[in-house]
């Protein structure tokens, strides 16, 4: 059933409500991480294992033959194959957090539905995505569950929400040119609070030096409970990131949510910068993944990466914080969160 008039009471949950499953697209296009998709596997694969001894992981994957490869790879690092599901739906990437099923819940109803934004590899980047772009539609049609096309590009990793009617986003990325041209900021307002069920945005500014997504919200600044953010900040001065950081940082404090609270704010040390290939990578810890059972946080071989650590675990007191190396994935310009996508259980 595809249609745009959604009804109320369905609304995109804070990522650390209960979670059916974790899904993933399995990564194969080498041009991701160029000279290196050999060596993300294994930590794929342990951050598949860790999520999964808590939730069902459901994977899209081209054919039998990834499916074999993956199960291959999977084994190697002890993961329980009863608890990981493959479905055959072929994909161009591996980023399920944009490309991925937006799920909403209405508890009251027990309904479940799947909002399919428009996905064009963050402002035509990256061609091909045609198959991409399709993979909420199929997810979908797979569990008969009502499908809204809001007909806007969209992006997962562009937002984060508090699960009690605030969605926190960057200006940089939900109002680039090569978005939505023809919407201005309250138009892309009302396409959040109809297909997100929220009542409130939160705008910040700039994402991190490196991020080629224009700015996503889940390298910098993300919900941790329904009135507190964690928010990475640069304590070196020299470092391109520091201005930015700290303007954000500076526009969170100005914030009120909906009741009229200041948000609580934890601030993450940015890790030391990860350069490959000439290249400044977009490493944060900020792109951790919530799931029932652990949050997975990725780490960068750097001085920092325990204390972040600790901060992070003093915000999931009833969760197994995890931090695993994702010094190779993140030549791909993303982490553990850009890859991932919740599905909440109702």
């Amino acid at each position: 059933m595809s249609t745009t008039n959604i009804p109320t009471g369905l609304h995109f949950p804070a990522e650390w409500a209960k979670q059916t499953a974790m899904w993933l697209s399995w990564p194969h296009k080498e041009a991701s991480w160029p000279g290196k998709i050999d060596l993300i596997y294994p930590k794929y694969c342990e951050f598949i294992k860790v999520v999964s001894e808590g939730q069902l992981v459901r994977i899209n994957v081209a054919d039998e033959a990834m499916e074999w490869f993956a199960k291959q790879q999977l084994q190697l690092a002890g993961v329980d194959l009863s608890e990981v599901e493959f479905y055959h739906f072929a994909t161009n990437d591996a980023w399920c957090r944009d490309h991925g099923p937006a799920f909403l819940v209405d508890y009251e109803t027990k309904e479940k539905a799947i909002v399919d934004w428009g996905y064009n590899a963050w402002g035509g980047k990256y061609p091909p995505y045609d198959l991409d772009d399709v993979i909420p539609t199929k997810i979908a049609n797979h569990f008969n569950l009502p499908v809204y096309h809001p007909g806007i590009v969209m992006e997962g990793g562009s937002v984060d929400f508090n699960g009690a009617g605030t969605l926190l986003t960057t200006t940089a990325c939900l109002l680039n040119p090569n978005r939505n041209p023809h919407l201005n900021q309250q138009q892309i307002e009302g396409y959040l609070q109809k297909y997100y069920g929220v009542e409130q945005i939160l705008w910040l500014g700039d994402g991190i030096v490196g991020d080629d997504t224009d700015g996503h919200i889940d390298d910098i600044t993300r919900f941790v409970n329904t009135d507190t953010v964690v928010t990475v900040v640069e304590h070196d001065k020299n470092d391109e990131n520091y201005y930015l950081l700290q303007e954000n940082l500076q526009s969170l404090k100005t914030m009120r949510l909906l009741n009229g609270k200041q948000l609580n704010i934890v601030e993450l040390p940015m890790p030391d910068a990860v350069i490959y290939d000439d290249q400044r990578l977009p490493a944060s810890y900020a792109n951790f993944y919530i799931g029932n059972a652990a949050v997975v946080v990725p780490t960068y071989r750097s001085k920092h990466d325990d204390k972040a650590l600790d901060i992070i675990q003093g915000c999931f007191p009833d969760r197994k914080v995890v931090g695993i190396d994702s010094t190779d994935i993140i030549w791909g310009l993303g982490s553990f969160h850009c890859l991932s996508q919740q599905e909440p259980a109702v």
